[in-house]
């Protein structure tokens, strides 16, 4: 067995439970976040393809102020709110390959249960004291305000709208109190200070536990210096209680009083795990979390969460009499092109906008090729990103099958050959696969990809050296090429192998290709006298267009949602229909909007662009450049000489292409189903509708 502590040998079958942090149930899945899921999931397949018993949970963080905050903004429920966003990232997550064995959430029966039963066992334990604070409070809204919630002009700097907590402008960190002109950034309300009893969790009696619990291996070593600074400097008590009006668990006997959203979140992995043994008969709840358990726990986390997951958790754990983890896996950031993701430059990536242009397979792949086992950012270089996927993939690994398929799905029936010439060649190939899974067990990733890549060049470079091509037109020579192909796609079954933690699709396709089923341990029986299936493209080249248009799909994306005065975050309600309802407005705000007849005097294509088609815009006494993502409706040439709406006096907006000095009107689903708004026969260039 490899890389696990030597009391779990006692198991034939490793048990291990996996999961990765409770997305928020506030907004959509990003490609930030997705670095987290692929790096688990990758995980896990390598261990349910070596055999092991290993169960992946996870489930939507669904409670908090921010969600009842959201939910009342678009006048639905907050479990309206996260049963759609629910649904969402499940999608999500499916489409980019990511295999839960259980996805749930933390507002269910299950989580409400076994969060009373921790608390309750902490209080018994005498683990939960009591007092009075003082907070800010929102007297329009009547609601505590969290830091976040709280805007005002920096007390060192003077800028203005920053947080209650610290200054993007300048860094410095402060208290609210302290803020110039504190608003509440709910209503706009001055905060006013006022008591409330809270619930605290006495954290400190567990410094000495954690001080060993925390260099006990369970965390990588940059963490477990970094805690130790604060394990050092002392600990304090921790918060679990919010006052109402707030969306979550009234805790027992304590009418108003709220679990802290932290304090349910990771119980949301035990009531995740508890949703399927209900549901399978083979899970035992207890065997996995009893203080006495055998098994293995790890958590996949973002290192922005580590004090949560490696502080307040295991303590909690150890009060309740339940185990603690095995070790708590922490990752950095994702960067795209060296730069924190942004919105204006269009690398603030949704899932949907990547499932819209791309393959899931290439970023799993990327990700992979550049993940470790430590702590560091990780960068999405756009550019990279092609070149390492078309290389690798498609120029290397998939070439070898595709180089030698065709002689013997002509030349032999699609048959290999019954020996094997190159045994030598083949099990170096075969002994490499317990270095490459030492490497995927220890998270070292990019490593084993290397690895990897190094064996699908020696079968390249065999192949090259080989020539099957010239082999094929000499008389007498059928044995040889048998064996040269038969020997490359035996290495090519192989590569994939190694490969399908990383690239569960194409190893499905690989398998109705090769005709087997594809396991780490049959790995060093060659394919003899074996008869394949026709060889299908797997997949095909990266194309910077696609990247581009990606792109310019999530700018367009925000700057449609600035000009109907959203925020990226929020969505609206939605009528049976399907169609989204905007914020309501005042009549003044709809009053200066000034809409105009405009003659579309040019249209033309968008070099690079994929929805976007640039219009010139004659108004009678001016012209205005506007680019409209109207091109899967319409042709250049169907629209010069039309008339149609223009919004004339919208804030022009640089973007990619050039400068876009208004806003055509359109109506229908998408697609090829848009129909720009045409006034009356009679309408003139520049004749102002409202």
């Amino acid at each position: 067995m490899l890389g696990f502590h030597p009391v779990y040998r006692e198991f034939s079958v490793r048990k291990i439970l996996v999961t990765s942090a409770l997305p928020y149930a506030n907004g959509p899945i990003h490609l930030g976040h997705l670095l987290e899921y692929i790096q688990t999931d990758i995980w896990v397949r390598f261990q349910k393809q070596r055999g092991e018993t290993c169960t992946y949970v996870c489930a939507d963080d669904a409670h908090g102020t921010a969600i009842m905050l959201r939910a009342e903004k678009e006048g639905i429920t907050p479990e309206q709110l996260i049963d759609r966003v629910n649904a969402e990232h499940q999608a999500d997550f499916s489409d980019f390959l990511i295999a839960f064995d259980n996805y749930h959430s933390t507002h269910s029966d299950e989580n409400k249960s076994l969060s009373e039963a921790v608390y309750k066992a902490c209080d018994a334990d005498g683990k939960i004291a009591s007092r009075k604070i003082t907070q800010a409070f929102d007297p329009e809204k009547q609601l505590f305000l969290a830091d976040r919630f709280i805007k005002g002009t920096c007390p060192k700097c003077k800028t203005e709208d920053q947080y209650g907590d610290n200054c993007e402008s300048c860094g410095a960190t402060y208290s609210p109190s302290e803020l110039i002109d504190p608003k509440s950034a709910i209503s706009g309300a001055t905060p006013i200070d006022k008591e409330s009893e809270h619930f605290f969790f006495r954290l400190p009696e567990y410094q000495d536990f954690l001080k060993e619990w925390t260099r006990s291996g369970t965390l990588q070593p940059q963490i477990a210096n970094k805690l130790s600074e604060w394990l050092e400097s002392g600990l304090q008590e921790w918060d679990i209680s919010r006052d109402a009006p707030y969306f979550g668990f009234e805790i027992p006997g304590q009418p108003g009083k709220y679990f802290y959203v932290w304090l349910d979140a990771p119980i949301g992995y035990m009531a995740s795990f508890q949703n399927l043994c209900d549901k399978r008969d083979d899970l035992d709840f207890g065997e996995y979390w009893n203080a006495d358990s055998r098994t293995e726990l790890y958590h996949f986390i973002g290192k922005d969460i580590i004090n949560f997951h490696a502080l307040f958790w295991p303590a909690m754990l150890k009060c309740a009499n339940y185990r603690t983890p095995s070790a708590v896996f922490a990752h950095g950031f994702v960067t795209v092109n060296g730069k924190k993701m942004s919105k204006s430059r269009g690398t603030f990536i949704k899932a949907r906008t990547y499932l819209e242009h791309l393959d899931p397979e290439y970023l799993r792949y990327y990700f992979a090729a550049k993940l470790t086992s430590h702590v560091d950012d990780l960068d999405l270089n756009l550019e990279d990103f092609a070149q390492r996927v078309n290389s690798d993939l498609v120029g290397k690994v998939v070439n070898i099958a595709s180089r030698c398929t065709g002689f013997i799905t002509k030349r032999f029936d699609g048959t290999l050959a019954s020996t094997c010439e190159e045994q030598a060649l083949l099990d170096q190939f075969v002994a490499a696969g317990d270095d490459i899974a030492e490497l995927y067990e220890h998270r070292e990733f990019g490593k084993a990809i290397r690895r990897i890549m190094e064996l699908a060049d020696l079968a390249n470079q065999y192949i090259d050296d080989q020539a099957p091509w010239v082999v094929a037109k000499q008389e007498g020579q059928d044995n040889a090429l048998q064996q040269i192909c038969s020997t490359g796609i035996n290495m090519f079954r192989l590569l994939i192998t190694y490969l399908a933690p990383v690239l569960p699709a194409m190893a499905d396709k690989s398998e109705q290709f090769l005709n087997i089923s594809l396991g780490w341990d049959e790995r060093s029986q060659a394919l003899l006298n074996h008869r394949i299936n026709k060889f299908k493209p797997m997949m095909t080249r990266v194309e910077l267009p696609k990247i581009n248009a990606m792109v310019d799909a999530s700018k367009i994306a925000v700057e449609q949602e600035m000009q109907l005065g959203k925020k990226t975050e929020s969505a609206a309600p939605e009528l049976p229909g399907g169609e989204a309802i905007a914020p309501e407005i005042e009549f003044d705000d709809f009053a200066k909007v000034d809409l105009r007849v405009a003659l579309i005097a040019q249209a033309e294509h968008v070099d690079g662009a994929k929805k976007l088609l640039k219009l010139t815009l004659d108004l009678g006494t001016e012209t205005k450049q506007v680019f409209s993502g109207i091109k899967s409706a319409y042709q250049p040439e169907d629209l010069e000489g039309k008339l149609t709406v223009l919004v004339a006096n919208l804030k022009p907006r640089k973007m990619k292409f050039g400068m876009s000095e208004g806003m055509v009107l359109a109506a229908g689903p998408g697609g090829k189903d848009i129909w720009l708004l045409e006034p009356h026969s009679g309408a003139q260039p520049g004749m102002r509708i409202m």
